[in-house]
């Protein structure tokens, strides 16, 4: 399964460039085999975004979210489980959504796609996937 970090997900429903073209391969092909994923916390990230006008999407958040899980995206909720790892991650950055983000990764066993350095550089236990490439 491929999670998507908040980014990665705007750039792909957004047909950015700054999507990697093989990482847009690699997001197709994982939606097509229904193993293409997102952390809830990403949709509060993006409704926060919208609010502050950083990010533009095609719809009001909610229709957003609805329209991207109606075309098979997975929303991997956030649990205790997920929520006590995200504490216990050592020398992650502290930004609360990262770390929700890279524990929902690690407690799906899923590749996180995203191009954060920090997230990328970090030297825990996680699948990842630049994605830029």
């Amino acid at each position: 399964m491929i999670l998507l970090d908040t980014h990665a997900l705007v750039w792909l429903d957004g047909g950015q460039a700054e999507l990697g073209r093989s990482s847009r391969g690699a997001a197709d092909d994982a939606l097509r085999q229904g193993r293409l994923a997102v952390s809830a916390i990403s949709f509060w990230e993006i409704a926060r975004l919208v609010q502050a006008q950083r990010v533009d999407v095609r719809l009001p958040a909610e229709a957003w979210r609805r329209d991207l899980i109606d075309v098979g995206l997975l929303e991997v909720a956030i649990d205790g489980r997920i929520g006590i790892l995200a504490a216990q991650l050592e020398d992650l950055h502290r930004d609360p959504a990262d770390r929700f983000i890279v524990a929902t990764a690690i407690a799906s066993g899923a590749t996180l796609m995203t191009a954060d350095q920090r997230i990328l550089a970090w030297h825990g236990e996680l699948s990842r996937l630049d994605a830029r490439a």
